[in-house]
């Protein structure tokens, strides 16, 4: 979003609308990621490779636990 314009009506509704898009910060959010499949460990230099998305920029430090769940 560019700009963000005229955000109420005026007198009528004298308010602003739900969902109305306005500044603010996005991200730094905990994310789950669930159902990756482990393809390789290389335990020489510390690697896991797994296949599918993972969030986070590149070079990235990430968290992996077991699932709390039976699947």
């Amino acid at each position: 979003m560019r700009k963000a314009g005229s955000i109420g009506a005026g007198t009528s509704p004298g308010r602003v609308w739900k969902g109305t898009r306005m500044a603010g910060r996005m991200g730094n959010d905990k994310v789950t990621i669930k159902n990756l499949e482990l393809i390789k460990v290389d335990a020489d230099r510390n690697l896991l490779y797994v296949s599918g998305a993972v969030p986070g920029p590149n070079k990235n430090i990430i968290y992996i636990s077991r699932a709390n769940y039976e699947s």
